[in-house]
């Protein structure tokens, strides 16, 4: 029979394949107690390590902690169930006991263990799964047994067999609470429910993470945009000698902006991935309306999606800005560069004017110096005719000197025109 052997599989396969079945939901039996806590671990800025909580909380009861590649993990502690997972930004924890309790005063979570998390919790929920007994109280009886008579959000999930209720609000315990009404679920079907409900809370809470650097970011992008706007008119009519000095301060305010545009970027973009998913965990609940009583679909869409649209025009701002950055640096560059352009053809025209009277000098000169050479030879030719005739041969002075000026005043230009040219082609080189 043909088998496909290790050596011809790709070495990702197996773990790709393993990923579809990761984090598999727990069996949630009818009544249970639940405390969910998920977390955003501190990094030490050096190690870039954390607290090992985990482990701590296993040596506790007696637990061996699972290596540190290892991202879910479930164990028993004494009468409850442990479910530890590891995601990109947050781990979170769960417990499960077998019981169920309107007051929630079930101490699932050891409280000391819990305040080593100083500044971490982001997410912590009590739920209960309870029975459907419960189908003969109405909503507010519910609210006024579980939730303290507050509003409650809900519906009927799980192709109506199960009701689930929220009221979206941090107890004084410091725990939201959410109740679960089994009517007809079996164990697996519940598990798979209470994680889709806890998952919609979690990533609720992380896809709102980014609602507070927006806050925090409209201020310095109403400085930036007043920044660009002055920068902006000023450049209209600003000096040429200004203009560097604009370059420059228009380069420090876009380095500015885009050290905020990194450091938020990452948060909005997880922001928008947490945000699929909300939707995504409602749609896969199925919800069906209880009358009065609004949806988890309908409180997410009203207060949700607003924090949401805030961030993303945030994000869209922060881009135009950059963008607007840009094309004026790139404006006040061109306009610095044709400046530079008109001062390098000013300087090129002088320098013609310089060359040109250069050689009118050099041809003024080149004139004189054959005057020169003219005079001298033609002095010493004078000087050789008077020799001559001292030693007997019969020659007219007047006659020998004016003869030999042109002669010697060609000769004398030719030379000198020589030498010139072969400077010239010297220099040139």
């Amino acid at each position: 029979m043909p088998q496909i052997k290790p050596s011809v599989e790709h070495v990702w396969r197996r773990e790709l394949n393993d990923e579809v079945h990761a984090r598999p939901p727990d069996t949630l039996h009818t009544p249970s107690s639940i405390c969910y806590i998920a977390r955003l671990p501190k990094r030490d800025p050096l190690s870039g390590e954390g607290k090992d909580l985990l482990g701590d909380l296993l040596r506790r009861f007696g637990k061996e902690r699972p290596d540190r590649v290892t991202n879910h993990f479930t164990t028993t502690l004494d009468d409850r169930r442990l479910r530890w997972e590891r995601h990109t930004e947050y781990n979170r924890y769960t417990f499960v006991a077998g019981d169920a309790a309107t007051d929630w005063q079930g101490k699932c979570i050891p409280e000391d263990w819990l305040e080593e998390m100083q500044g971490e919790v982001l997410v912590g929920v009590k739920a209960q799964v309870i029975g459907p007994e419960a189908r003969t109280k109405s909503i507010d009886e519910l609210s006024a047994d579980y939730f303290n008579g507050n509003t409650v959000i809900g519906s009927r999930i799980a192709d109506n067999s199960a009701v689930a209720l929220t009221d979206f609000r941090i107890h004084e315990d410091g725990f939201s609470r959410l109740l679960l009404v089994n009517e007809d679920m079996s164990g697996q079907q519940s598990g798979r429910v209470m994680q889709r409900l806890l998952e919609l809370e979690t990533y609720r809470m992380m896809a709102l993470l980014a609602l507070p650097l927006a806050r925090e970011l409209s201020p310095a992008l109403d400085e930036d945009e007043a920044e660009l706007a002055a920068i902006g008119n000023a450049l209209v009519d600003a000096e040429s000698h200004h203009e560097q000095d604009w370059l420059e301060r228009l380069t420090r305010l876009s380095a500015s902006s885009q050290a905020r545009h990194q450091r938020s970027n990452y948060r909005f973009a997880a922001s928008d991935a947490y945000y699929e998913i909300v939707l995504q965990r409602i749609n896969e609940l199925r919800e069906t309306r209880i009358h009065g009583v609004q949806t988890f679909a309908e409180f997410t869409t009203r207060r949700l999606t607003p924090a949401v649209k805030t961030y993303r025009a945030v994000s869209q701002r922060q881009r135009s800005v950059l963008e607007q950055m840009a094309r004026a640096t790139k404006l006040l560059s061109t306009r610095i560069d044709i400046s530079r352009q008109q001062q390098n053809q000013s300087l090129l025209e002088s320098m013609n004017r310089r060359a040109k009277t250069q050689l009118r000098l050099q041809a003024t000169i080149e004139g004189l110096s054959v005057a020169a050479v003219t005079y001298y030879v033609v002095g010493l030719v004078g000087t050789m005719a008077k020799g001559v005739e001292s030693m007997g041969v019969p020659m007219n002075l007047t006659i020998v000197t004016a003869a030999s000026i042109p002669v010697v005043a060609v000769l004398a230009f030719l030379g000198i025109h020589r030498l010139r040219a072969k400077i010239s082609r010297e220099a040139d080189k």
